[in-house]
């Protein structure tokens, strides 16, 4: 056991010593469990203030705009903010300064809105980078709020060095936002377009008395896992995994929206339509990829993704 020990150890530190220093950093909050009992209630706040299918709930998570709403707006207050230390840099009209500096001031407001209902219905380990995300970020909104009341009662100076401290701490909570959506997957659809994982034309999925009346499945076609509902002759597929975060939509629960059948996924609550794979609910904001279908004379279920 010792000898083993030995040998494995020095491997270990080899593969612990080529992360980087940021890496490191990022991989010790993902893995912070001391933090769980401070944001788990405030999650579940949030998540019960906003029930899920409640119209600001969908508009914050950007399911209007077929995209996430918190990226678009943080960048705007990001730009404001680097913006303000262009301004400070060349020693520029204060008052067109100030003008940029309110603007990202009151930018992160809803920029900080959307994202908390986003991260709201995120998993654990996302949650945990996430936090820390919002916390250094309301630590930059906080200096930017100072260096504007110093800047308004004219100490110019002071206002300047609370900036760029600012945009040290935005920085870092960049760098934070930046590890979510890439490195975490916090962001992207988890939902891949169908077109580059099934060649183009029909393909034959399975036999339709083999499929359950009214109680959807999973079947695999290919590289990708299909949800499929037969009611009756009429048979709907969409991809299984969620386009939120991947979570099983044959495990989900049907129901019937403004007249339109309906999946609802079993982990976050994201509500496709049936017939194309429509976003009618959030926090899913891609739709998920749908395809044409086709019973054959013989009862063979044919399948074809769905060109947009």
């Amino acid at each position: 056991m010792k000898e083993t020990s030995k040998s494995i150890s020095p491997r270990r530190r080899t593969l612990r010593g080529s992360m980087t220093l940021p890496t490191r950093f990022t991989d010790r909050i993902e893995h912070l469990r001391a933090m769980d009992r401070v944001f788990t209630p405030l999650a579940k706040t949030i998540r019960r203030r906003l029930p899920p299918g409640s119209t600001l709930r969908d508009l914050l998570h950007g399911v209007p705009a077929g995209h996430p709403l918190h990226p678009v707006l943080a960048t705007v207050s990001l730009g404001c903010f680097t913006a303000t230390a262009v301004l400070d840099a060349i020693d520029a009209d204060p008052r067109a300064t100030k003008a940029v500096l309110v603007t990202g001031i009151a930018g992160a407001v809803p920029a900080a809105a959307a994202g908390a209902t986003d991260w709201s219905v995120l998993h654990l380990e996302q949650q945990r980078v996430g936090f820390v995300h919002a916390l250094v970020n309301a630590a930059a909104l906080g200096l930017y709020s100072a260096s504007l009341l110093a800047r308004l009662a004219g100490d110019h100076r002071t206002g300047k060095a609370l900036a760029f401290a600012g945009l040290g701490a935005a920085g870092v909570g960049g760098y934070l936002g930046g590890h979510l959506a890439y490195r975490m997957a916090a962001g992207p659809t988890h939902a891949e377009p169908t077109t580059h994982l099934v060649p183009l034309g029909w393909h034959d999925l399975c036999r339709i008395w083999d499929l359950p009346d009214g109680r959807p499945v999973s079947r695999r076609l290919g590289y990708i896992q299909l949800f499929v509902l037969r009611h009756g002759a009429q048979v709907k597929v969409l991809a299984d995994r969620c386009s939120h975060l991947a979570g099983p939509l044959h495990q989900g629960r049907l129901k019937v929206e403004d007249d339109e059948a309906c999946v609802v996924c079993p982990w976050h609550g994201s509500t496709f339509r049936l017939e194309d794979g429509a976003v009618v609910h959030g926090p899913a904001t891609a739709p998920q990829p749908s395809f044409e279908v086709s019973v054959r004379g013989d009862g063979i279920v044919q399948v074809r993704p769905r060109q947009a």
